[in-house]
């Protein structure tokens, strides 16, 4: 693989890929291509296995792979900050898609008033307290500094999970996380344009009453456009969807990206309206949800992967370098006073209790949205602002490789591991469909109660039933005598009325042992 890259990358680096490069593109050049993309590609795949084994987010991973290959590495040139920004928007729709498909309405539903206040309040406490730092450390005009304030402020779940994949959070936490992540980037995205648009020259600055009027219309109207299109479009495809799983899923993934589309001609929130859109879609019930969720988990993965090659081939390693000192005052500032005060302020009114205040504080990770923004302010022609991208790139890699590898740690610490994990499994098989069946797998921890339980004890909903039970490695077909150890991965199929009290009932024996239920 090396000797095929050392062969390849200097002649397309020779091409470059930077604004205004002339020539056509040939059959020559796409074969080149092919040959590099291909090659990154299965370097990713690589690289997320090694990230599973560190517990680094494997953005990390895919950001070195783009600065090893850039023209501080093998070569290849990019200096185009608008083609970044468009396939940037791209990929984060997709990543969207992704993220609304498979989030379950039941494990967000109770967090979806805190997440949508710490989405826009939380979001202008932490876009102030960033750009008074800025103001006065690095001595920006107001602007510049509630600018670079708003750049850093969204959050990027997916890195969370990516680490605590192996750390069972309480559903309240995990399912706070995901809408946090869902919803905040329509507002910051909204914030971070308005603001270098009143930085270039010849621009009438807006009043800010006026300004935060404009952001509420524009929440309002892509949420209203995504709402209503997930539900007409998900009815429509449930009707005129033939029996191809791989033609659905592109009918369902087309849905949320019209979504954006309309919305934005609309002059609201595209990445609101694609979010909420694929959301609507992803809890109708449709059918082929597992062939839904294999496709857009597969596009969002390929979003990330060049997302964030590209953003690391943008990226000069020369001059991030000289970032380093400012990149830590303010990630300091971001992540010790205005990330945790953000959160104070969002979810005390809905008496979270302080050590999920902590743990959402120090799990605010940032990832692709800040870096892809921080290109904003360039390509709208914002002028002394180039620096920014340097900047935020120097952060998100700092401070990502500082929090992410604590974060088990931190949850441990403060007692928020849960001693039962479940996982929803999917599985493409028409007669589960035809039934209304779903598959639930759960894994028995250390401190769970339910050891020593026997099966019939469990006391499961009609409709659900242990299949199956793995022990050491080794398959067992239980009877409702088969006593439950500590370890063991149970297989619980149910009807999808019944999953949710399903899962409620193995949390309370978890909790409260074989006599849960009866005091």
């Amino acid at each position: 693989m090396t000797d095929l890259l050392q062969v390849v990358l200097p002649a397309v680096a020779s091409r470059g890929f930077a604004d205004g490069v002339s020539g056509s593109f040939d059959l020559t050049d796409l074969t080149r291509s092919l040959l590099v993309g291909s090659v990154v590609l299965l370097v990713a795949v690589v690289a997320v296995r090694l990230s599973l084994r560190s517990g680094v987010p494997a953005l990390l991973l895919f950001l070195g792979i783009g600065l090893a290959i850039g023209e501080g590495g093998l070569g290849i040139r990019f200096d185009s900050g608008s083609l970044t920004q468009v396939l940037g928007y791209a990929a984060l729709i997709l990543i969207l898609a992704e993220g609304g498909l498979t989030t379950r309405w039941s494990g967000i539903r109770a967090s979806v008033a805190p997440a949508a206040v710490l989405s826009t309040i939380g979001v202008v406490v932490s876009v102030v307290v960033v750009g008074f730092a800025a103001r006065f450390l690095l001595h920006l005009d107001w602007t510049v500094a509630l600018l670079v304030g708003a750049i850093l402020t969204s959050t990027d779940a997916a890195a969370v999970f990516s680490v605590l994949r192996t750390v069972p959070l309480p559903r309240r936490l995990s399912g706070l996380l995901e809408a946090e992540s869902g919803f905040n980037d329509a507002p910051v995205v909204i914030l971070v344009v308005t603001l270098a648009a009143q930085s270039v020259p010849g621009a009438t600055p807006q009043p800010w009453w006026l300004i935060v009027l404009e952001a509420i219309g524009e929440l309002a109207g892509g949420a209203a456009v995504g709402l209503l299109l997930g539900w007409l479009g998900g009815g429509f495809l449930r009707r005129a969807a033939g029996a191809s799983s791989g033609l659905f899923s592109i009918g369902v993934i087309a849905l949320s990206v019209l979504a954006y589309a309309v919305a934005d001609t609309a002059h609201t929130s595209g990445f609101l309206a694609a979010y909420l859109s694929a959301l609507v879609l992803g809890n109708m019930g449709l059918p082929h949800g597992a062939a839904v969720h294999a496709f857009s988990s597969a596009l969002g993965s390929v979003a990330q992967i060049g997302l964030f090659v590209l953003l690391g081939l943008l990226a000069s390693p020369g001059r991030l370098v000289e970032r380093i000192p400012t990149a830590l005052v303010v990630g300091l500032v971001l992540l010790l006073v205005a990330r945790p005060l953000s959160v104070l302020v969002s979810l005390t009114p809905f008496r979270i209790g302080w050590r999920d205040q902590v743990f959402l504080s120090w799990a605010g990770l940032r990832g692709a949205v800040p870096v892809v923004l921080a290109t904003v302010p360039t390509t709208l022609g914002t002028p002394g602002t180039a620096w920014i991208f340097d900047l935020v790139f120097v952060l998100v890699v700092i401070f990502t490789l500082v929090q992410a590898p604590s974060l088990p740690w931190v949850a441990r610490r403060l007692g928020l591991v849960e001693s039962v994990h479940q996982v929803a499994l999917q599985v493409e098989t028409t007669p589960l469909e035809r039934m209304g069946a779903e598959i639930v797998e759960v894994t028995i921890g250390e401190r769970s109660r339910i050891h020593g339980v026997e099966v019939f004890e469990l006391r499961l909903p009609a409709g659900a039933t242990v299949t199956l039970v793995v022990r050491d490695g080794i398959g067992l077909a239980p009877t409702p005598q088969t006593t439950l150890r500590r370890g063991d991965q149970l297989l619980i199929v149910t009807t999808a009325q019944s999953r949710a009290a399903a899962e409620a009932r193995v949390r309370a024996v978890d909790r409260g042992g074989r006599l849960a239920g009866w005091a």
